[in-house]
């Protein structure tokens, strides 16, 4: 029996800290589904869900066991449909455990067979999120320590701010 991991999020942009998490449960797991998913909490995204999905191709082609897919759904139903038997969640702090916590009961509720893991971000990752990526960006700072280098430039030509 192989065993397969659902990683979602929206990846918009994917960070090192992102990129952490999945080298992580690669390890881990025979086979990990980086699940690109929307938000509806967020908003509109910044790059399209095949984007993103190129994006993600980029940075995790030397990891043969990881898939990219899109998700418009539940993912316990996604979960359940591939055969997975966990969804691996990053954490970076107490405060994001509390909204993992409740999507993990959730998706426990609604497919029991699936486990959530939960993964604790390196230290130097604990500050970094897309939306921190996207906020220095757009007023031109230097993102190269946040993101993977194989997709740098094509982050800062979409979020940097054009002066006029």
């Amino acid at each position: 029996m192989r065993r397969i991991a659902v990683c979602p999020g929206s990846f918009d942009p994917i960070t090192l800290g992102h990129l952490d998490i999945i080298t992580r449960a690669s390890k881990l797991f025979d086979k990990v589904i980086v699940l690109i998913s929307r938000n509806a909490g967020k908003g509109q995204p910044s790059f399209t869900a095949t984007e993103r999905m190129l994006m993600i191709q980029a940075v995790t082609g030397d990891l043969d066991n990881v898939v990219i897919d899109i998700l418009d759904g539940l993912l316990a139903d996604y979960v359940r449909n591939v055969g997975a038997i966990a969804i691996v969640k990053g954490l970076r702090a107490v405060s994001d455990f509390e909204y993992e916590f409740q999507m993990a009961l959730a998706n426990k509720k609604l497919y029991a067979d699936a486990e959530t893991v939960f993964l604790t971000t390196a230290s130097e990752n604990m500050y970094l999120s897309s939306s921190v990526v996207k906020q220095i960006a757009y007023f031109g700072g230097d993102i190269s320590h946040f993101v993977p280098p194989e997709i740098l430039d094509d982050i800062q030509n979409r979020l940097v701010k054009r002066k006029s």
